[in-house]
């Protein structure tokens, strides 16, 4: 980050949730700014290729989440609670447990019979493993974990793997939106926003985890979609997505290869037998590590996004990977929709991580008298303020409010 982006990261929201809880707001990582704002800019002139353009703050929406659900800077500590940073034997990791099926795989991954609780004793034992040998337990146990700058940047965030046969841009593209919690949904609303139909798709039995949390964040996420929950094991439900995946101009998917891949669609054959592009949202590649989970904080540090005091690394914003591959997915979806031939492209948090950047500038941040920071910026003084999230445009639509609709319109 130049230092006049300097006064952009502190009026940004993100900079507020980036340092220790008991020191001052942290002025790098630099290179967010620019990454955020340029995919941001992406997306208003890449929507407007097939619809309206959609303008947004890109660096604002690092923040959106938190300023939701009250969340503030934890150091060491993801916002969201979930991660942290530990100690391997040889280095650090990030360890990522947002489910509770993630916390009952703790004495799996340590292979050790440990009371999930009993963290300083968990600490003790990843204290006593390689980081490399936690990293390749947790891929066999579907457990987010990685390394510090395991993902180095290529220099784009994308990497298109199929291309299929000629398409023909409709005036409203149909786009199946099978994500859920932040960067598909994110991909999937900016979409709607430019005029697309969005058919937003749950498992019946596993729903969208956002819809847990502040409801104004699920509704940012998923306003103006059509909700359709389908039982994944039902064959007759199968029957139902193949129809819409081939009636749609465009598929958003964040899940492992091999999910598809169960219920008997193949995203290479849907492009290159179709006009329906794919564009597949995974933590670390498809290709490469298909079957590796990870979420927006541990994928952001194995991509470089993290900062690094006397006392050890701290995480930056709120699962930052999360809304940057966001944006970046919106904008390559807008292109997809526009573009003359179907494809299979694939977006990976870590690797948006990497392309975004890990540059680092220092600036004195300073406590003002009524408790509040303020950085020196070229332009002078600047307050760091806290966290901002837009409101609503609409409401999000209740679990399966449009099944019997749509069951009905593709059947």
């Amino acid at each position: 980050m130049a230092d006049s982006d300097v006064a952009v990261w502190a009026a940004s929201g993100a900079m507020a949730l980036t340092g220790r809880p008991d020191g001052p707001p942290l002025v790098a990582p630099a290179g967010l700014v620019n990454a955020a704002a340029s995919a941001a800019g992406s997306v208003a002139t890449m929507t407007a290729r097939f619809g309206t353009a959609v303008r947004l703050d890109g660096p604002a929406l690092l923040g959106e989440r938190a300023a939701l659900a009250g969340m503030v800077r934890q150091g060491c500590v993801s916002v969201g609670g979930a991660a942290r940073f530990e100690r391997a034997c040889d280095g650090w990791v990030v360890l990522n447990l947002p489910r509770p099926d993630d916390i009952a795989a703790l004495p799996a991954l340590l292979e050790a019979d440990v009371d999930p609780q009993d963290w300083c004793t968990v600490s003790a034992l990843i204290a006593s493993r390689t980081a490399v040998d936690l990293v390749d337990r947790g891929r066999l146990l579907g457990v987010a974990i990685a390394r510090p700058d395991e993902q180095r940047s290529c220099g784009v965030p994308e990497r298109a793997l199929v291309r299929g046969p000629v398409r023909s841009a409709n005036a409203r593209p149909l786009v199946i939106d099978f994500t859920s919690l932040w960067a598909g949904p994110l991909a999937g609303s900016i979409l709607a926003s430019a005029g697309a139909r969005v058919i937003k798709i749950e498992g019946r039995n596993r729903p969208d985890g956002a819809r847990l949390g502040p409801a104004p964040f699920f509704d940012l996420m998923n306003g103006g979609k059509e909700m359709l929950a389908v039982d994944f094991h039902n064959r007759a439900d199968v029957r139902l997505l193949q129809r819409l995946i081939g009636a749609a101009d465009l598929v958003i998917e964040a899940s492992r290869p091999r999910a598809m891949e169960q219920i008997g669609i193949q995203p290479a054959v849907v492009v290159a037998d179709t006009s329906t592009s794919w564009l597949s949202i995974t933590a670390h590649g498809r290709v490469n590590e298909p079957d590796r989970v990870g979420f927006g904080d541990d994928a952001a540090v194995a991509g470089g996004v993290w900062v690094e005091d006397l006392t050890g690394p701290l995480f930056v914003a709120d699962a930052v990977a999360d809304p940057l591959t966001g944006l970046v997915a919106a904008s390559l979806g807008a292109e997809l929709l526009a573009a003359e031939r179907a494809a299979l492209v694939e977006t990976p948090l870590s690797q948006v991580a990497a392309w975004a950047g890990r540059a680092e500038v220092n600036a004195p941040v300073h406590a003002a008298p009524d408790g509040d920071w303020h950085v020196i910026a070229p332009e002078g003084v600047v307050s760091v303020v806290s966290p901002r999230a837009r409101v609503p445009a609409r409401r999000a639509a209740p679990f399966d409010a449009h099944g019997p609709a749509l069951r009905d319109e593709f059947a």
